[in-house]
Formats: C-alpha cells, sequence, structure tokens
C-alpha cells in the first residue's frame, strides 16, 4: 500500500481507520508528535527522534503506551508494509480517551497514532522566499506538541505573501520558522538560536551542527536579530523534511547569496549523512 495508518493496536487506511471521538487529541490538542523522513526501509535519525519524544512526554506528564525500543520496532514493521520511496513516518501519542474535561487522570493511558505517507524531499538547491513575523506563541517551544494553530496561523500568512516560509521573531530577535529552524552564516561562521524554551530542538538543525564541526566551520549558538539575518552571508533553513534548504529573500528583499561554498560544502555533509544512513543514492544533482 501507498500509505498506512495505525491507532492503538489497528491498522488501515488513512480514510479507513476510525479514532474514538473522546480522544483527548480532538478537544485539547493533548499530545505530543514526531515526524522522519524515511527510504528503504530506515527512518532516518530514528534515535534522535524518539529522544525527543520521549523528552517532549515528560513536560506534560503524558503516558507513552510503548517503551522506546517497542515503539522503534513498531515503526519500522509498519514501514515494512508500505511501498518503498521517499516517505513521512509521523506518529503521536494523545493523553488517552475520556469525557471532555480539563481536569485529567494522571494513570491515563496514551494513545499512539502512527502516519506513513509518500513525501519526496524538496530540492535544496532551489532557495526559498521568507518572510517576518512576531512570535506570538506560548512559552513550551522546546516541547513538540499539537498545539500548532499559531504555526498553522503563521503558514497561512506566507503562503497568502506568496512566500515559503515564516521567520517569527521577538522583539526583532529571531527564534526559529512557523515548521523549520533558521541558522545564518557570517563570515564562515555558524550562527543558531541555543536550544532553549522559545525554540524547538531541531534534529536537522543538530546534525548541521555536527556537519559544521566536521567542516571545520566555527559555531556559536545564540541568539540572532532580524537585522544581522538580512544581512547574513547565508540564511540556512532546516527540518526534518528540508535538511539544509536556504533562503534569498526576507520581506521582499535580497538575502544571503555570499558564501555559497560554505553553503553548498554543509548541504554536501548533511545529504551525505541521509544517504549514507538510508542506502538513497541520486538525490540530487545539484547537492
Amino acid at each position: 500500500m501507498k500509505s498506512i495508518a495505525y491507532y492503538d493496536g489497528r491498522t488501515g487506511s488513512p480514510d479507513e481507520l476510525m479514532v474514538p471521538f473522546n480522544d483527548r487529541g480532538h478537544f485539547f490538542g493533548d499530545g505530543i508528535y514526531e515526524a522522519a523522513m524515511a527510504t528503504n526501509g530506515k527512518i532516518f535519525c530514528l534515535e534522535d527522534h524518539l529522544d525527543r519524544f520521549y523528552s517532549s512526554a515528560v513536560p506534560f506528564s503524558i503516558n507513552i503506551p510503548l517503551g522506546k525500543e517497542e515503539l522503534a520496532r513498531l515503526l519500522l514493521e509498519l514501514l515494512g508494509q508500505v511501498d518503498d520511496g521517499m516517505l513521512c513516518v509521523y506518529w503521536q501519542v494523545t493523553r488517552g480517551v475520556a469525557l471532555r474535561e480539563h481536569i485529567y487522570d494522571s494513570s491515563m493511558q496514551g494513545k499512539l497514532w502512527v502516519l506513513i505517507y509518500p513525501e519526496a524531499l524538496p530540492d535544496p538547491a532551489v532557495p526559498l522566499k521568507l518572510i517576518s513575523l512576531e512570535d506570538r506563541r506560548f512559552e513550551y517551544g522546546n516541547v513538540k506538541t499539537l498545539n500548532l494553530l499559531p504555526a498553522v496561523k503563521y503558514l497561512q500568512e506566507a503562503h497568502l505573501a506568496g512566500v515559503d516560509e515564516a521567520v517569527l521573531h521577538r522583539q526583532g530577535v529571531v527564534t526559529e520558522c512557523a515548521h523549520s529552524n533558521i541558522s545564518i552564516l557570517k563570515d564562515g561562521v555558524l550562527y543558531s538560536h541555543p536550544n532553549d524554551e522559545h525554540i524547538l530542538r531541531g534534529i536537522a538543525k543538530t546534525h548541521l551542527i555536527q556537519a559544521c564541526y566536521r567542516e571545520s566551520v566555527p559555531v556559536i549558538e545564540r541568539a540572532f536579530t532580524l537585522e544581522e539575518l538580512a544581512d547574513a552571508d547565508e540564511a540556512i533553513v532546516t527540518s526534518s523534511a528540508a535538511f539544509c534548504t536556504f533562503a534569498n529573500e526576507l520581506d521582499g528583499k535580497p538575502i544571503g547569496g555570499k558564501d555559497p561554498q560554505t553553503l553548498g560544502k554543509l548541504r554536501r555533509a548533511v545529504y551525505r549523512e541521509f544517504m549514507d544512513y538510508t542506502g538513497a543514492t541520486n538525490l540530487f544533482d545539484r547537492i
């Protein structure tokens, strides 16, 4: 099959599988999630995604129904039932099923959802256009919760403006994008927002930083401003599906394009890691 869905022990197509009306994910967005790319029966950086998934459950006391190794086996088993190709593996756990009430039973067993479907990697040689928007989300940006309404709003605003992504900022200090992390290159140094409560600890961002270490590119983890972004040699956007893309426009004005050599070196290092991990070949001619 091309796609598969799973809920609490049952599998089927995404159109077939039914979820209980009283699942707290419906009423409160009460859950956490992860997503990773997969091909050739392998989920890229699965261990990293699982670590972040279980860490996200802790601040909200969500009981994940499976242990880490058991969940990994289930994801790979489900992946084996889907036609091969480039795939997105998405999974989430909601707090559980109960009548709608803000207060919950702390012993409630979480409900696991999985969705695996085809998704092509974006071409990393195609630049992105950005707009800047004020970051007005709540103070749990470091937790990958299902409460994505602000992200939906920000990305819709970007879409209506005819651009690809929204850069979020707090009083001019860049945090992250609507559904990506953003870093900059300046004078051969990569600057990236530190992992705090304002941003999600991006796995692709982490692997970009590791690629910097391998390629002898200095890294400084500190917040940077919109002005620094506009003046950067390169602006690098990373996510679980777009490992190392770059932007050439911010609020209608050109940015970046001043250090293609370092950008290309890092992009090749990041995609080489993906290809070595999954066995994927010939992804893009221009990496």
